[in-house]
C-alpha cells in the first residue's frame, strides 16, 4: 500500500490541473473576447448598416399608382373613366412555391394560358422580388369567395380592389378615345430610368388615339408608402404614405349626342364621317365604321377576341378617318376652280362647251363626262359655278390641262392636302396631293399630261383621309383660314387655343363664285344633291358630292356596278359645310362601295348638320328615314318625321318652361299639369 502511494506525484497532478485550467481561461477569455468584440461591431460600429439591412427584410417601399384622368364630351359627358375591378396578385420569393401557388389557384378559379403568360412576363419586369404581381383581373364574387375560404392555404395571394379604364359608349369612340392596355415588355425595356420610376405600380399605359397622345396628362404622378411585411411578403400595417396625384381631366369639343347621331346614320356602313367646327377647328364628331369595344384590350385581350376583330373583313381595328387613304373624286373641284381663279386661267363668267367627253392635243383617248351616261351628252355651256353644281368633269379636265400640274401642286397644303393635318391624335396618315418630284420619287417616271387630267377631278395618284377632306372644307367654309384639328378643347380647367396653321388669300369675288357653286349642289334646280339634301332644309348650305374609282374601266368599256363584287364599287364621298352665310359646321362623309356621293353620303352629311345646328339628335339604335331614296314619299315621310322631332322638343321645352314657372310662382299651372277633373257624366 505504501509503495502504491509512493507512485503516485500529488504535486505533478497539481500543476498539470492548473496548466489546463489556466489554457482554458485563456481560451474562454479570448472566446468572450471576439463575442464583445462581435457585439460591439455589430451594434456600435456597423449599427446603422444593419439596421438598414434588417429593415428592408421588413420594410418595403411600394409604388401607390395614382387615379387617371377622365375624359369629358364638350357637353360634359363622360367617354372615359375608372371602374372598381378586384384584382388578384401574387406575391412569392421562390419559383417551386410560386408553381404550388399558381396550380392551387388554378384549381380554385379559370386562369387561362393568357393570364400566366402575361403573369409570368410582369413577374420578371418587377423591380422587387416581393412586389405583387397581377394575375387575374375583373373577380367575380363566386371567385373572390372561393378565394377567401382558402385563404389560409394561399399565402402570398392577394384580391385587392383597384380601378381599370372604363369606355361607356363602347365601339362608338373606339377609334377616337383609344384605350389603354397592359404594359408590354418591349414598351417596359425602352424606358428611362424616370418612365421606370413614373410607371412603378401601374400595369396599363395609353396604346392609341387620345389615351395615347395624352398619356403624360392622364397618368397623374405615382405616391409611396412605406409597409412593414412579413416573410413572405403579405403587409402587415402602413407605416406612412405619400399620396399620388390624379392625372389630369381632359374636356374634348367632340359631342357625344353627335357622334351617335353620325353612328346612326351611318346605318352599320363601312366608312368614316368627320364634322369640325368650323371656327375653332375642333373636331365635333369622328366616326370609323364598324368600330370594336375598346374595354376588350383594358386588361388584356383573349386570343379569339383579337383573331376576330383581326381576321374580320371589315377591318373594325382600322382607322378609317384618321388613316384610310382615298381618291377624293370630284369633292377637290371647288379647290381646282380657286386655284384656277387665283392664277387667272378662268373666271366666274368663262364658259366651257361640255359634249361628254374630253382629249388632249395629238391624244386619241378619251375623257368620259359621268352625263354620257345619264343623259347621252354633255353639259352644254359651263361656267364655273355650273361646273361645280352639276359636277361637270370636262369643265375641270379643260382647266386643269391648261393648269398644269406645277401650278396645281403648289397650293394643296393651304387647304391640308398632301400634309400631316397635325391633329393631337397618332397615327395621322398624309395622303397624297402628287407633283412631278413625287411621281419620279415615288414611282421613277416622268409626269404626263394625262396624270393632270386626272387630277384635276380628284382622280390618279390623290389620296387623301375623310379627316383632310373635313379640313379642305372647313378651310373653304373659313375663306382661305385653315385651322388646325384638334379634338381636346381643355385640359382640367385650362382652354387650349385654336392654331391657324395657314391662310390662303384669294380675292372676296373669288371665294363668292366657290360659295355660290357649292350652294347650288344642294339648293340649285339642276344640284347633284338637291333632292337629297334641301327637302324641308331650314338653312342654306353649301356641298360637293364625290366618286371615287375602286377598280380601273378600260378606256372603251362601262361602268356597271351589277357585274362588279360589293367591294370593288366605287366609293361615295360628300362634303359640306353650314350655315351658308355663316359657316359654323364642316362635314365629311365617305361610305365604301356606296356609288352614289350624293344619293348615300349626303344625306349622312345633312343629318349630322341637322343635328348640331337644330339638335335633331338621333339614338343609335332610332329609326332614320332613308332620306337618300327617291320616292317622293319617302321623302315626305322623311320630313314629316323631322317635323314630329321639332314639335316634340319643342313641345317638352315648353312643358319645362312652364314647370320651372310654375314652381317660381309665376305662372298657374297649365291644364295638362293639374289633376284631371272628376266625370261628371
Amino acid at each position: 500500500m505504501q509503495e502504491a502511494q509512493q507512485f503516485k506525484d500529488h504535486q505533478r497532478e497539481a500543476k498539470i490541473f492548473r496548466n489546463r485550467v489556466m489554457v482554458m481561461a485563456v481560451f474562454m477569455l479570448l472566446l468572450a473576447s471576439t463575442l464583445l468584440y462581435r457585439y460591439y461591431d455589430l451594434q456600435i460600429v456597423n449599427y446603422e448598416e444593419y439596421a438598414t439591412q434588417s429593415d428592408r427584410n421588413r420594410v418595403h417601399v411600394q409604388p401607390v399608382p395614382p387615379t387617371r384622368g377622365l375624359i369629358f364630351d364638350t357637353t360634359g359627358e363622360l367617354l372615359a373613366d375608372n371602374k372598381a375591378s378586384f384584382t388578384l396578385s401574387v406575391v412569392s420569393a421562390n419559383q417551386a412555391e410560386l408553381d404550388s401557388t399558381v396550380e392551387l389557384l388554378k384549381s380554385l378559379i379559370e386562369i387561362t394560358p393568357q393570364d400566366l403568360g402575361k403573369f409570368y412576363k410582369a413577374q420578371k419586369q418587377r423591380r422587387h422580388k416581393l412586389d405583387p404581381v397581377p394575375l387575374r383581373y375583373r373577380l367575380t364574387e363566386e371567385e373572390i369567395a372561393r378565394l377567401a375560404v382558402n385563404q389560409h392555404l394561399l399565402e402570398g395571394v392577394e384580391v385587392n380592389a383597384e380601378l381599370v379604364r372604363n369606355y361607356p359608349y363602347k365601339d362608338m369612340f373606339a377609334h377616337v378615345i383609344g384605350y389603354t392596355g397592359r404594359i408590354s415588355e418591349k414598351e417596359m425595356d425602352a424606358f428611362t430610368p424616370e418612365q421606370l420610376q413614373k410607371y412603378s405600380g401601374t400595369h396599363a399605359i395609353g396604346k392609341i388615339g387620345i389615351e395615347k397622345s395624352y398619356e403624360d396628362i392622364l397618368l397623374g404622378q405615382v405616391g409611396s408608402q412605406n409597409v412593414e411585411t412579413n416573410a413572405r411578403g403579405r403587409v402587415m400595417r402602413v407605416l406612412d404614405r405619400i399620396d399620388p396625384k390624379q392625372g389630369g381631366d381632359l374636356h374634348l369639343y367632340l359631342d357625344a349626342r353627335l357622334q351617335e347621331t353620325a353612328v346612326a346614320v351611318m346605318q352599320g356602313r363601312r366608312g368614316a364621317v368627320v364634322a369640325i367646327d368650323v371656327k375653332t377647328g375642333g373636331v365635333l364628331a369622328a366616326v370609323s365604321n364598324p368600330g370594336f369595344d375598346p374595354n376588350l384590350f383594358v386588361t388584356g385581350i383573349s386570343y379569339r377576341d383579337y383573331k376576330s376583330l383581326n381576321e374580320d373583313i371589315d377591318t373594325p381595328l382600322f382607322n378609317r378617318f384618321l388613316q384610310a387613304q382615298y381618291p377624293p373624286g370630284s369633292t377637290v373641284k371647288p379647290v381646282i376652280g380657286l386655284i384656277g381663279l387665283q392664277e387667272g386661267f378662268t373666271d366666274v363668267h368663262r364658259t366651257v362647251a361640255d359634249r361628254g367627253v374630253f382629249t388632249l392635243p395629238g391624244n386619241s383617248r378619251l375623257w368620259r363626262d359621268w352625263s354620257l351616261k345619264v343623259t347621252g351628252g354633255g353639259h352644254g355651256q359651263v361656267n364655273l359655278k355650273t361646273g361645280i353644281s352639276q359636277s361637270c368633269d370636262v369643265y375641270f379636265w379643260d382647266l386643269g390641262n391648261r393648269m398644269g400640274i406645277d401650278r396645281m401642286s403648289e397650293y394643296g397644303h393651304y387647304f391640308g392636302l398632301g400634309i400631316l393635318t397635325g391633329i393631337d391624335v397618332p397615327s395621322e396618315r398624309r395622303g397624297i396631293w402628287p407633283s412631278r418630284e413625287w411621281k419620279r420619287a415615288a414611282k421613277g417616271q416622268a409626269w404626263y399630261p394625262g396624270d393632270t387630267v386626272n387630277m384635276s377631278i380628284g382622280q390618279g395618284f390623290m389620296l387623301t383621309t375623310p379627316l383632310q377632306l373635313a379640313v379642305m372644307t372647313s378651310t373653304i367654309a373659313n375663306r382661305g383660314m385653315r385651322h388646325r384639328p384638334q379634338f381636346v378643347k381643355q385640359i382640367g380647367n385650362q382652354p387650349i387655343e385654336s392654331v391657324i396653321e395657314d391662310t390662303f388669300d384669294a380675292k372676296p369675288e373669288y371665294w363668292d363664285a366657290i360659295f355660290e357653286g357649292m350652294a347650288e349642289v344642294v339648293h340649285g334646280p339642276r344640284g347633284t344633291a338637291r333632292r337629297y339634301m334641301s327637302p324641308g332644309a331650314e338653312y342654306r348650305m353649301a356641298g360637293k358630292s364625290g366618286t371615287a374609282q375602286v377598280v380601273a374601266i378600260a378606256q372603251n368599256a362601262k361602268y356597271n356596278s351589277a357585274l362588279l363584287k360589293e367591294r370593288h364599287r366605287d366609293h361615295a364621298l360628300f362634303v359640306a359645310f353650314a350655315p351658308l352665310e355663316d359657316p359654323k359646321i364642316a362635314v365629311a362623309v365617305m361610305v365604301e362601295n356606296a356609288e352614289g356621293g350624293s344619293s348615300k353620303a349626303a344625306p349622312i352629311a345633312r343629318w349630322i348638320m341637322d343635328a348640331h345646328l337644330l339638335g335633331y339628335y338621333l339614338k343609335a339604335d332610332e329609326f332614320v328615314p332613308p332620306l337618300g331614296l327617291h320616292h317622293a314619299a319617302i321623302i315626305k315621310r322623311a320630313n314629316n318625321y323631322i317635323a314630329e322631332r321639332k314639335a316634340a322638343r319643342e313641345a317638352k321645352e315648353a312643358e319645362a318652361a312652364a314647370k320651372a314657372a310654375l314652381e317660381a310662382g309665376v305662372l298657374p299651372a297649365p291644364a295638362a299639369m293639374t289633376e284631371p277633373e272628376a266625370n261628371h257624366e
